[in-house]
This record gives C-alpha cells, structure tokens and sequence, in this order.
C-alpha cells in the first residue's frame, strides 16, 4: 500500500492540471508583457534635435559596480552633442553587465536609459561588447534600413 500512494497523489496532481488553462504563449509570435521596474538592454538617448545626449561626464562608469561601462571623452565640434564633450567611444560589456540601473541612476542628463528588450542572445562573445552605434537610439530623421 506504501507503494501505491505516491502514485495516486501523482495521478490526482496530473489530472487537477489537466482541465486547468495553459498559460503558456506561442514565443516568438506572441510578447509577454514587462513589468514596469524591468531592466533590459540599455540604449543611449537622443535630445529633441537628433543630438547625442551624453556629454561623457563618465558617472555612469564610475557607479557601475561590475565595471562593464568604457567610454572615451572628446570635445565637441557641435556635430555629435549640443554640450562641449561627447562620448567618442562608448561601450557596454554586456558579459559583466548585472542590469542594476546604476548608471541610468547616475546620468545627470538622462542619456542612458534602461530598455523594456529582453532578446539579447547573441552567437559569438564579441557580440556582448555593445558600443555606441549599438546604443544610441536611431534618429528620426534618419531612414531605418528594412531587413529583407
């Protein structure tokens, strides 16, 4: 009788599941929706006239606690940013990325922001190194290319 009781209470799991709705969703179809505080993959911020926010102050690096944020300083010629410097090199290591929002805490101008995306699978390591043209969200007035 030992023997036989598992099996019942295995049976009765199996058939109270059984009639329940599934709450599976078809992938790559169908989104599941994102919590309002989740954390995705972080893009660099455009002002309200195409220009690159970040005036590569380097806060967001010095607050990142895995040190997965590099960026460059150079002065600016008015072309990239409305500020005196911007970010020439701008990198995220996304391999030692934790996704705590430090840095989108950090930014004193809100140019990083921390993205609803969650497909961030990629094939080759030196994928995860995610630098600026990466980032930096696509301009308005620039045509998005339409994959074929």
């Amino acid at each position: 009788m030992a023997v036989i009781r598992p099996f019942v209470i295995g049976f009765a799991t199996t058939l109270k599941h059984l009639f329940k709705k599934p709450i599976t969703v078809n992938y790559p179809e169908q989104k599941v929706p994102m919590f309002p505080k989740f954390r995705g993959k972080q893009v660099l911020m455009r002002d309200e006239n195409g220009l690159e926010k970040c005036v590569a102050c380097g806060l967001c690096s010095v607050a990142c606690p895995a040190d997965a944020i590099y960026l460059e300083a150079s002065e600016n010629d008015g072309s990239a940013q409305a500020g005196p410097r911007y970010a020439s090199v701008y990198q995220i290591h996304k391999t030692r990325c934790i996704f705590c929002g430090y840095c989108e805490e950090a930014c004193p101008v809100g140019a990083i922001f921390m993205g609803k995306d969650y497909e961030l699978a990629v094939y080759s390591k030196d994928d995860f190194v995610w630098d600026k043209t990466d980032l930096l969200v696509p301009d308005a007035t620039t045509p998005v290319p339409v994959n074929r």
